[in-house]
């Protein structure tokens, strides 16, 4: 499991336009990473928009934020221009980074067991260390937490 003061594991996958975005790209920067099961669902949706009314405060405080899905980079495209998202999605169909962040785990629906991605949100500091692990986080209040930890 990761931990806080942990190197932040490395990736590189493609944003929705279809570009490759390496979390080195980031370094100097806060990196907000959080990820999603599916996009255009209600919780993931109530999310999404949630991080792009802060994106703002978010930028003032030299944070970017970055949503990662296993959605395809088209999927992604639809879910961003439909809301107006400001930030970037990435794509991670093979589970590489979903993975990596320990967030592909058993999940339990209606009594049925499958596995998927857990919601959750990862606080990266300029150098690339983990700042802060937020595991099974809830869609409405996870940017404003965030962001109230970075603002302190």
């Amino acid at each position: 499991m990761l931990e806080v003061g942990m190197k932040a594991p490395g990736f590189t996958l493609p944003d929705q336009d279809g570009n490759l975005v390496s979390l080195s790209d980031f370094l100097g920067k806060w990196v907000v990473l959080y990820f999603y099961p599916r996009d255009n669902t209600p919780g993931c949706t109530r999310q999404a928009c949630a991080f792009s009314a802060q994106y703002p405060a978010f930028q003032a405080l030299n944070a970017v934020v970055i949503g990662i899905s296993k959605d395809s980079v088209a999927s992604h495209q639809k879910f961003a221009q439909k809301h107006e998202l400001p930030f970037l999605l990435l794509s991670d169909p093979e589970r590489s980074a979903i993975q990596a962040y320990g967030v592909w785990q058993e999940k339990k629906n209606y009594g049925k067991v499958s596995m998927g991605v857990v919601r959750s949100a990862f606080l990266i500091d300029p150098e690339g260390n983990l700042e802060k692990v937020m595991p099974k986080v809830k869609p409405d209040t996870n940017a404003a937490d965030v962001l109230a930890y970075l603002q302190k």
